[in-house]
C-alpha cells in the first residue's frame, strides 16, 4: 500500500480473514496514544496483570507488579519486545479495564475503515473471534503513521528506560523485528519500522513500511509458516520491497 494515497499497489489474498496475533499491538498502541495527553504519567502494574498472563504464553518486556512506569515506555514496551503486560496496563489505565479498552480497539477500527476486524483483546493472544485482513491492518498502521510519537516508537530499533522503583538502572529491550534484521537496506531504499506477530495459529506475521525512491509503502503479510531461519515473515518483507523497488527502477 502506498502510504500517502492509500492505494494497494500488490495484493494476494487481502482480504481473506486472518488472526493477527501482535499485529493486534499497532492499535493498543494508538488507541494508548490517543487516550494520555501526558506521556510521562506513570502507571503502577497491578499483580492482576500478571494472574492473567499467567500459562498464556504471552511475551512480555520484564516489567514486575507494583512497578511504576511512564505511558511513554510501556507503549515502547508494547511495540518492540511485544510485552503483553504493558498492553494491559495501559489498557486498564485508560479504561478502567481490558474489556472497556477492547471496545475503544473495535470503534477506533471501524472509523477508519477496517471493514473486515475484531479485537476480542489487547495483546493479540489467539481467540476465534479476534480477526483481521491484512488490508485492514496496513490500514491500521498508514493511520497510526499519521501519530509522530507512534512513528517514532516504530521506527526505534531499542529503548531505554529510565530507572524505575524496581529497576534502578531502567530496562532496555530490544524490536523484534529489527533484531532479526542485519540489514534493513533493499533495492532504492529501506525499510523503517514495524511490528512482528506470530501464535501457532496465526502463523508469523509482519506490518512493516519502508521508504523506495522517496516514497513509503506499508507491507502487510501474514500466516508464514515456520522454516529453519526462523524468520520467513522478514524474509518475505526484504523479497516483496526488493521487487517493488525494482519494479519502480524500470518505470
Amino acid at each position: 500500500m502506498d502510504v500517502k494515497s492509500g492505494i494497494v499497489i500488490g495484493d494476494l489474498n487481502g482480504k481473506e480473514q486472518i488472526y493477527p496475533a501482535s499485529m493486534t499491538k499497532i492499535m493498543t498502541a494508538i488507541v494508548a496514544l490517543e487516550a494520555f495527553s501526558d506521556l510521562d504519567h506513570e502507571i503502577t502494574l497491578s499483580e492482576n496483570i500478571f494472574y492473567a498472563l499467567d500459562g498464556q504464553d504471552a511475551t512480555q518486556a520484564g516489567f514486575q507488579p507494583g512497578e511504576s512506569v511512564r505511558v511513554r515506555d510501556l507503549v515502547y514496551g508494547v511495540m518492540l519486545p511485544s510485552g503483553a503486560e504493558c498492553c494491559l496496563a495501559l489498557a486498564d489505565e485508560a479504561s478502567g479495564s481490558e474489556e472497556a479498552f477492547v471496545e475503544k480497539m473495535n470503534k477506533k477500527a471501524k472509523s477508519i475503515g477496517m471493514k473486515d476486524t475484531h479485537f476480542m483483546d489487547c495483546t493479540g493472544l489467539h481467540d476465534p473471534e479476534h480477526y483481521s485482513t491484512a488490508y485492514d491492518i496496513a490500514l491500521l498502521l498508514k493511520y497510526a503513521l499519521h501519530n509522530d510519537t507512534f512513528r517514532e516508537v516504530a521506527e526505534s530499533h531499542f529503548h531505554s528506560t529510565p530507572a524505575t522503583n524496581v529497576h534502578p538502572d531502567g530496562i532496555t529491550y530490544y524490536s523484534t523485528m529489527f533484531k532479526n534484521m542485519s540489514d534493513t537496506s533493499v533495492t532504492g531504499g529501506e525499510i523503517l519500522g514495524g511490528k512482528t506477530g506470530y501464535t501457532s495459529e496465526a502463523g508469523h506475521c509482519l506490518a512493516s513500511f519502508a521508504q523506495i525512491y522517496g516514497r513509503e509503502y506499508i507491507l502487510v503479510t501474514a500466516g508464514a509458516a515456520a522454516d529453519a531461519t526462523g524468520v520467513p515473515h522478514i524474509l518475505d518483507a526484504k523479497t516483496i520491497y526488493n521487487r517493488l523497488g525494482e519494479a519502480v527502477a524500470q518505470k
